[in-house]
């Protein structure tokens, strides 16, 4: 059973008993009156949303789902989408293992923690609708955004790439046709500098222009003990270009481009077990330091460009093409060992490369609504690392690619069969034809060629094959509810998700010669009731969902040391588990001063069947009672609450606020060096707003307890490997204060 530690379960119960703090999410956490229309609460605290490629009241859809505001995000803090963590239920959103900017999301116990070229995420990311492939560059920074929407479950049927676990989707603001700029400095902690300016010109009645750009500095909250140089700290500078074109009111179009660059310097994480008496391999005094020798480059770009057309057919039928292509590359190191030794080290780089072409119709009726669409994307991913066990003078050399070429096609329509009763059913076939090249070859020495040792004397070579397969399925999805009253919802929904094989590309054909097959598909049957409500005049609203899912083939990257040959790495389908839980969203609005909220998810994620070969055995073996779900807390929770006051012309909010989660695995193996135990997060933000709305002034403290908690780790134990256990830390406490002037 998952524990709470007794200050986060002591926080749980008072705002239980209270009912007085609350973070739901769906709804702002500002007075109404500072939220946009499509963000979150409007005057009357209905929200709008577009889920289901269509603008809807939050209450309509039969999905579980959280909205955030861009302002809210901004007002409390937030540095990157990763807060979205502490806001929404049942959810993991994280920077992975060595990384600055690759994103690592779990919902409902369905993600992948695995970022290498070749896996594709659990939980999808979109921006304006545009499908992120790959997870680097990924954490997205929290400028020019309108809101966030968080949907759980399986959304093929919606989406343009299939979502097995959920959806997050970015959505940035419109422009419109008025002249609007904004300015954004703050200054906090650790010397966080944070620059952001925005701003819409219009170009005559049918053309707007617009851009954004912001630059992030901070320094280390740790030291690299070996070279000096700030771990832990941020060097990023992120743009967005777009321009709108409406030259009719039944016709828009936007061209939208996108670029950041970060150079961050590598995570090396701090190691947590000692390697015998040797200093070189103690603990260091503080979890955000390393003793790591590798080095400090570290450079990630990603660049996007997007164009989006609507076409209003009729007054009920439109007609929606997005186009999109991205690039990105990132040249990274990690120090496994956090010596000054080249004990177990990983110089790597990746790069990736997508287009995708997606066309819908949406139609709009009195009473039915839906959405037929048609999706094709064009991927490569690739890239190459070193696995350095430098006490052997050994270097295993790992590189490859994967082709991708997905078509899919996908409807979900809408009937209401009377006011009260309406039915929803949608359908997505999808065809993923993939082609994977993988090259691993030792080396004597330290390094291989292609990482900058022409010296290195080439070995034997252990993977150098390249291989094609398809993977298709129909995922259906159906739903039905009823709303006996204007502002009460109750639902019941079945939806099958689908995310497509691959090969591994660290797989190794002489320690694994299966590995040139490939791994399976996995497939998800995901049930789900719920309810969504609006009570006491629009004072109380109260969402809740409960979930059943049957998770079958599960993704599960293995790696374990496989001396002398360095580490090796095999994908187990994982056979069948099953998780089920809940979710439970409120807020309370008794005054225009003051609104309360909460939030409470439950996820008990369970394997029935889990065979991978142990030991060097050739026989499959069920491992299902040893293992359990990674990333996934049994219980997690939210609780804030806002003050305001109007003051010197303006308003003053206070905003106190703390996310609890229970203990975390990071692997599907208990690993007691590494897996976290539960924690509390407590913040708090203070915003004084001008009447006018043009000034805000704002104070936002994180992490106020300082809590130490980690957010991924490694675990190579051995002599050989300097028993290369390493952890990452989230951040300590900050406190932030920021200046905000429209224009």
């Amino acid at each position: 059973m998952s524990r709470m530690i007794p200050s986060a379960r002591s926080v749980l119960f008072a705002g239980a008993a209270f009912g007085a703090l609350g973070a739901l999410p769906a709804w702002a956490q500002e007075a109404p009156a500072d939220t946009t229309a499509t963000a979150a609460a409007q005057d009357d605290g209905e929200i709008t949303v577009t889920a289901r490629r269509r603008e809807e009241s939050l209450i309509d859809v039969p999905i579980s789902m959280s909205v955030v505001s861009g302002d809210t995000l901004v007002k409390t803090g937030a540095v990157d989408i990763t807060a979205l963590q502490d806001k929404t239920p049942n959810l993991t959103l994280q920077i992975a293992r060595g990384s600055n900017s690759t994103l690592i999301g779990f919902s409902r116990g369905v993600g992948q923690q695995d970022p290498l070229w070749g896996f594709e995420p659990g939980v999808a990311l979109y921006i304006d609708d545009v499908y992120v492939a790959r997870p680097q560059g990924a954490v997205l920074d929290i400028f020019d955004v309108e809101r966030v929407e968080v949907l759980r479950g399986p959304q093929g049927t919606l989406y343009g790439r299939n979502t097995i676990g959920g959806a997050i989707k970015y959505v940035t603001k419109r422009l419109g046709h008025d002249f609007e700029a904004r300015a954004r400095a703050s200054y906090g902690s650790y010397n966080q500098v944070d620059l952001i300016g925005e701003v819409t010109v219009p170009v005559g009645d049918m053309l707007s222009i617009g851009g954004a750009v912001a630059k992030y500095w901070r320094d280390g909250f740790g030291t690299n003990l070996t070279t000096g140089a700030e771990h832990y700290n941020k060097d990023v500078l992120a743009t967005r270009l777009s321009a709108e074109f409406t030259p009719a009111d039944n016709m828009f179009f936007r061209v939208s481009g996108d670029r950041v660059l970060d150079k961050s310097n590598p995570r090396h994480g701090t190691r947590l077990l000692p390697n015998g008496a040797d200093p070189r391999y103690l603990p260091t005094e503080s979890v955000y330091d390393t003793r790591a020798g590798i080095g400090d480059d570290n450079r990630v770009e990603t660049r996007g460009l997007s164009v989006t057309g609507e076409i209003g057919l009729s007054d009920t039928l439109t007609f929606k093409t997005i186009t999109a292509w991205r690039d990105g590359r990132t040249d990274t190191l990690i120090d496994f060992d956090n010596t000054e030794l080249p004990t177990l080290d990983v110089p790597a780089f990746y790069e990736d490369r997508q287009f995708t072409q997606e066309l819908q119709l949406l139609y709009q009726g009195e009473r039915l609504q839906g959405v037929l669409g048609l999706y094709y994307l064009n991927g490569r991913a690739a890239g190459a690392f070193d696995t350095v066990v430098g006490l052997a003078n050994l270097t295993t050399l790992t590189s490859g690619e994967v082709y991708t070429k997905s078509y899919a096609a996908f409807g979900d329509l809408s009937f209401d069969l009377t006011e009260q009763l309406k039915i929803s059913a949608g359908l997505r076939y999808t065809k993923d034809d993939k082609t994977g090249t993988v090259f691993r070859r030792n080396y004597t020495g330290i390094r291989s060629p292609l990482f900058g040792n022409a010296a290195a004397v080439p070995g034997l070579i252990r993977s150098d094959y390249t291989n094609s397969r398809t993977f298709e399925k129909a995922t259906p999805r159906v739903s039905i509810s009823y709303e006996p009253r204007q502002d009460l919802n109750f639902y019941a929904s079945y939806g099958k998700g689908f995310k497509s094989g691959g090969f591994d590309m660290r797989g190794d054909a002489i320690l694994t010669p299966t590995t040139v097959d490939g791994y399976e598909p996995e497939v998800i049957d995901s049930y789900e009731v719920g309810m969504k409500s609006a009570f006491l005049d629009h004072k109380l609203f109260v969402n809740l969902a409960g979930f059943y899912s049957d998770y079958k083939d599960q993704q599960v990257t293995i790696q374990v040391p496989a001396l002398p040959n360095g580490i090796a790495s095999f994908v187990d389908n994982a056979g069948k588990a099953v998780i089920y839980g809940f979710e439970l969203e409120t807020r309370m609005v008794p005054s225009r001063h003051f609104q309360a909220s909460v939030a409470v998810g439950y996820t008990n994620a369970d394997y029935k069947e889990f065979f991978t070969y142990i030991g060097g055995g050739t026989t499959p073996v069920d491992v299902s009672d040893q293992r359990s779900f990674q990333n996934t807390p049994e219980w997690t929770a939210n609780a804030s609450a806002t003050w305001s006051e109007d003051l010197a012309g303006g308003t003053i909010a206070f905003t106190p606020s703390v996310a609890l989660r229970s203990d975390t695995q990071m692997f599907e193996f208990a690993t007691p060096a590494l897996d976290q135990d539960g924690y509390a997060l407590v913040d708090a933000a203070l915003n004084w707003t001008s009447g006018s709305g043009r000034y805000r002034v704002g104070v936002a403290a994180r992490n106020l307890t300082d809590a130490r908690y980690r957010v991924g780790g490694y675990n190579f134990p051995g002599a050989l490997t300097g028993n290369s256990v390493i952890g990452y830390y989230g951040p300590p406490r900050t406190v932030t204060g920021t200046l905000e002037v429209r224009f």
